[in-house]
């Protein structure tokens, strides 16, 4: 059992420092100005326009490359001289072009680009193609400029004619701020083509894109640009890291680039989102497929930097035969907006698994972390703080796991007090495994120990921490949320940049180094009863270890585990301080308490 703990410890910290080493690579790095993002949209807007556009035939899509030559799709400018029709109401911009007769980009009023700033964040402000133009439909897609032939306070409409026999009206509505069975983040649209000549028109298959999600600001590595889709009972997730190829680790899990990955219908919904933003089409008849696409959005970055990179999606459908003079319509509701688990749990207006989009995990750790982020939006809302929120959420964990946590430490102590009688056992039997065992569990029964105790509570409480950390690094609620000296708690505490001697520049955050003092003053008051020196020397590790892992994630994961590492201090504390009246095995007099046993220190 000491050798199987000690190999374990041992793969904790080559996990620690993969973690390390992935997180230096991938993790956030820090641009230069603050609005390198903005400033390169120029650079990349003025680019792409001083290429001229080939009229009605977009371009064709780029040959797969080899490995070294990653294949993506570039970012366009607005066709010259479209029109922008702007609708709005308290919480969206939605700014429509009739260039593709469909949506530019959607601008979030309660959400700004970057702290300190008032301008707003805006989707799909850097795109591959307009949200919901038609994509690789000569005469329809974002080269064609649609005529607008109404405009109202929530509504608009466009039109186009191809060759003279097929009439597109393309209507969008945007919701009002309250309404039943709506939501302020939602866009009504209707596509409506009609046969305007006297014989049938053949089957076609058309394209809509969902929009270009980016990287959410300048520090955002896009690990989690992504899209999805749901065929009506089981979603499939495609990241952009799909796309990339890679030599993978250590050379296992290589693969080449992607220029598409494709996706079968039905598809009942599809979306594509960044860290904490999404556009969701839920069409009204399902789709018959999806495909997904890298695209390089910033060009004044090179081409090995991932933040220049975004993803797109489009999704296709199947149109038959319309007959002379007769129409067909695509119709759906498109939710561009923030990743809000209580927005997009209300199933009075979206499907019941759109919530998924939130990339909670599995059944287990989705159905903790909405319980948790449930009861930390309701807290929020007596509160007004996220990080009190998440404090007093992480407290309510731990007095809702108090009793078996209590047990958890009194089998610790008495464990611990247990041990000059397990070594002389060991001792005694050490060539005899059966005998061994037979007198382990009697000094067990003897002292009242149950060795599954000190098991069970890191087993209830593992889904809640995964659960925890999954909610905290995509709710949308938490970005920019400042708390104490952290500007934001969905991303590290940074408080300075040091510069150091071979390591180079070194960001100083603050929080995972005070939860690992925590970690380890905690480890000082609980009770040890290993005595494998190679096991504490692991055990010592330990705090390091949860610096590393720590370090360059959301800080409010840190307020998370140091609040419940001070907790969990306490009440070992307490623990220690009384008797144990509970083990048989003591003889203790009326009316004298037992001396208390004093945890060894490592």
């Amino acid at each position: 059992m000491d050798k199987k703990n000690t190999f374990i410890g041992a793969l904790l910290f080559i996990a620690a420092f993969a973690v390390l080493i992935y997180s230096q690579k991938y993790g956030p790095q820090r641009p230069a100005p603050a609005g390198v993002q903005r400033e390169a949209a120029r650079e990349t807007a003025a680019q792409a326009a001083a290429q001229p556009a080939a009229p009605g035939i977009p371009p064709a899509a780029p040959a797969i490359q080899a490995p070294e030559e990653p294949t993506f799709t570039t970012a366009h400018a607005d066709r010259s001289g479209a029109t922008v029709t702007r609708l709005n109401n308290g919480f969206v911009e939605v700014n429509f072009t009739d260039a593709g007769g469909a949506i530019r980009d959607v601008a979030f009023k309660r959400y700004p680009a970057a702290i300190g700033r008032q301008e707003p964040f805006v989707f799909n402000e850097l795109h591959a193609d307009p949200m919901l133009a038609f994509v690789g439909v000569p005469g329809l897609d974002r080269e064609t400029r649609y005529e607008l032939v109404s405009r109202s306070d929530t509504d608009v409409t466009y039109r186009a004619v191809v060759d003279k026999k097929l009439e597109v009206t393309r209507h969008y509505t945007v919701s009002p701020d309250k309404g039943t069975g709506t939501d302020p983040y939602i866009i009504r649209c209707e596509t409506t083509l009609r046969n305007l000549s006297d014989a049938p028109t053949a089957p076609m298959r058309v394209a809509l894109s969902i929009g270009t999600a980016a990287p959410s600001d300048a520090l955002d590595n896009g690990l989690q640009l992504t899209t999805e889709y749901s065929n009506g009972k089981d979603q499939t997730l495609v990241r952009r890291g799909s796309l990339e190829g890679g030599s993978g680790f250590l050379g296992f899990g290589a693969s080449e680039p992607k220029a598409v990955i494709t996706g079968a219908g039905p598809v009942a919904w599809a979306t594509v989102k960044n860290q904490f933003f999404a556009a969701i089409l839920t069409p009204d008849d399902p789709a018959v497929g999806i495909e997904t696409r890298r695209v390089k959005l910033l060009q004044a970055l090179p081409d090995a930097d991932r933040r220049a990179y975004g993803i797109t999606g489009t999704v296709a459908f199947d149109l038959a035969s319309v007959p002379a003079h007769a129409q067909q319509t695509i119709a759906g509701n498109f939710y561009v907006g923030p990743k809000e688990y209580p927005r997009l749990s209300n199933q009075d207006v979206f499907r019941k698994d759109e919530d998924r989009i939130m990339d909670f995990g599995n059944f287990v750790f989705r159905f903790c972390a909405a319980i948790l982020l449930t009861l930390m939006t309701w807290i929020h809302s007596w509160t007004a703080n996220w990080g009190i929120s998440i404090i007093l959420t992480t407290l309510a964990l731990k007095f809702a796991f108090l009793p078996i946590t209590l047990a958890q430490s009194r089998t610790s102590r008495r464990t611990q007090k247990i041990m000059p009688e397990m070594n002389a056992i060991k001792a005694k039997y050490k060539d005899n495994p059966q005998k061994l065992q037979a007198a382990t569990m009697e000094l067990y029964k003897k002292h009242k120990i149950n060795p599954v105790a000190g098991c069970v509570p890191m087993l209830l409480t593992i889904p809640f921490f995964f659960a925890f950390f999954s909610m905290l690094r995509s709710a949308a609620e938490l970005r920019f949320a400042p708390f104490l000296w952290a500007h934001d708690l969905s991303a590290p505490d940074t408080v300075a940049m040091l510069t150091l001697p071979i390591i180079g520049s070194l960001p100083l955050n603050v929080l995972p180094l005070l939860l690992g003092a925590v970690n380890f003053f905690q480890m000082r008051v609980t009770p040890q009863p290993a005595v494998d020196n190679a096991q504490m020397k692991m055990m010592k590790l330990m705090p390091v270890m949860f610096i590393l892992f720590y370090y360059n994630w959301s800080c409010a994961l840190s307020v998370y585990s140091t609040v419940n590492g001070l907790f969990s201090i306490v009440q070992q504390l307490v623990v220690n301080r009384f008797a144990d009246t509970g083990d048989p095995a003591d003889q203790v007099r009326p009316g004298k308490a037992t001396r208390n046993v004093t945890p060894r220190k490592s």
